[in-house]
């Protein structure tokens, strides 16, 4: 066998050879056509040229943005468009720049416009904000709209798949769409009596290899309620038991999620619907799903959503803009600490112009790629002045951005390249300095819950410790 395998080697090696030569001269042109950043395209180029079958299927898995042209070729079959905003006038520099400056950029960037006159409750503790969310459903008449990332098939999970099932025999439309990814464990039997009660269920992106590749790195992390076209939710809180703080390898769980009514809800239903037509070809008629809402309070919010089909990272461009539109505090909530050179540069312009930038993050990793990443960014970030905190109360999961007195956001975004390069997300933004002091007054007591990090204990790590740190911060594109 290996004589004959010899006598046939020259030819393989050639036709190997060639092979390469082929993948080459296809992947790298592409990489040039559909990488913008430099450092990655010449990344990518490298491994192409260095691995050229290996590389090329790695690119073809991880590296092409295929959905944002496969997204806009189906919304055009559909007829139906992502935002675009005509040219408008310069701000006016004499405006509030928080309330009205940073809403007109990020209708700009892609969000939808500033909605006034609606109520908002912005939970801080999961168990009253999954008991809302449970109420909310209870009280649906018509429809029912659900988009997660995680889904359990736990005692948590199947408390909300039992009340979905009923509301569907009742005759209420229910939808449910979750990620196949951060779904990947959630069991079928779980949701079939939903589904045999008329129930509809939908998979974003199937981890189906027959079908396509595996598409691991672009992945829904919003998550959404819309209950007849009446009430909203929206924030960080998954479905499951581990989000109610009953993990015991987790502990307590910290997280922010917000019930909106009102005008703004209309905006919450539209992303879902955009989401929805993607995935099952169904356009949700905007005049019955997402009906003008009367006034149902006071506050000004505004909702952003962002993803791989954009050509602007929309939420990516409003947390930079919040950075350097700061002028007296910028606080920042995120599990995961990876931002890319913008935001690094924006956060070291901020601390170079006197604001208070505080960073609050986990204390115990519950990815450990992430939190190596995380502790070299922090040591950088604690040289310009920036103070982190350390969650050590348990699992701090919230994603909030405050900027000075009268703008914040809540939303699924974390502080990092894949929340805001990769993922689809979404954010709700609040223009209201009542609801600004609520945020600021969560933020300080959860700041009695952590410790502030040392710049001298990250100094005295271990040599592997260092390492790690250094060899983890390599995958940020990607983290």
């Amino acid at each position: 066998m290996f004589s004959e395998l010899s006598h046939y080697w020259p030819h393989i090696t050639v036709a190997a050879t060639i092979l390469d030569f082929v993948v080459i001269g296809i992947f790298i042109p592409w990489v040039l056509l559909s990488k913008k950043d430099a450092t990655s395209t010449m990344a990518w180029c490298l491994v192409v040229l260095l691995m050229p079958l290996f590389g090329a299927l790695l690119f073809w898995m991880f590296g092409y943005n295929y959905l944002l042209r496969r997204v806009r070729h189906r919304r055009d079959a559909h007829g139906t468009r992502r935002r675009h905003h005509p040219p408008r006038p310069p701000l006016d520099p004499e405006e509030d720049r928080h309330e009205h400056h940073l809403g007109e950029l990020a209708e700009r960037l892609g969000s939808y416009p500033m909605r006034r006159d609606n109520s908002v409750v912005v939970y801080h503790e999961t168990e009253s904000a999954y008991a809302a969310l449970l109420e909310a459903i209870e009280s649906a008449e018509h429809y029912i709209h659900l988009e997660y990332f995680i889904l359990r098939s736990d005692a948590t999970g199947e408390r909300l798949f039992d009340l979905l099932t009923r509301k569907a025999k009742e005759g209420v439309e229910v939808r449910l769409l979750y990620d196949a990814m951060g779904c990947l464990y959630l069991k079928g039997r779980s949701l079939r009596p939903l589904r045999e009660a008329g129930g509809q269920i939908a998979t974003f992106l199937p981890l189906n290899p027959l079908h396509s590749l595996i598409r691991v790195n672009l992945r829904n992390h919003r998550k959404i309620t819309v209950v007849d076209g009446r009430v909203g939710f929206t924030g960080g809180m998954n479905i499951g038991d581990e989000y109610l703080g009953k993990s015991t390898a987790m502990g307590y769980w910290r997280d922010s999620f917000v019930r909106l009514e009102g005008p703004v809800v209309a905006d919450l239903q539209r992303v879902f619907g955009e989401d929805w037509q993607f995935v099952r070809r169904e356009v949700l008629d905007e005049a019955k799903y997402a009906p003008e809402r009367p006034p149902a309070g006071d506050v000004c919010a505004q909702i952003a959503d962002s993803g791989p089909d954009q050509e602007i990272n929309t939420i990516r461009e409003i947390y930079f803009m919040a950075i350097v539109s700061a002028r007296r505090r910028l606080w920042i909530a995120s599990p995961y600490l990876v931002p890319d050179s913008g935001l690094l540069d924006a956060l070291r312009a901020a601390r170079y112009r006197g604001v208070d930038v505080r960073i609050l993050t986990l204390l115990r990793p519950d990815h450990y790629i992430s939190y190596y990443a995380g502790m070299y960014y922090a040591e950088e970030l604690l040289g310009y002045g920036v103070k982190i905190y350390l969650y050590r109360k348990g699992m701090m999961h919230s994603k909030i951005v405050l900027a000075d007195d009268s703008w914040g956001m809540v939303g699924s975004a974390n502080l990092d390249n894949r929340s805001l390069h990769l993922n689809f997300e979404i954010g709700c933004m609040l223009h209201d300095a009542r609801q600004i002091a609520d945020l600021e007054t969560a933020y300080r007591n959860d700041l009695n819950d952590a410790d502030i990090l040392d710049p001298e204990m990250l100094e005295r790590r271990s040599l592997i410790s260092h390492t790690l740190s250094n060899a983890c911060r390599l995958f940020t594109p990607t983290l």
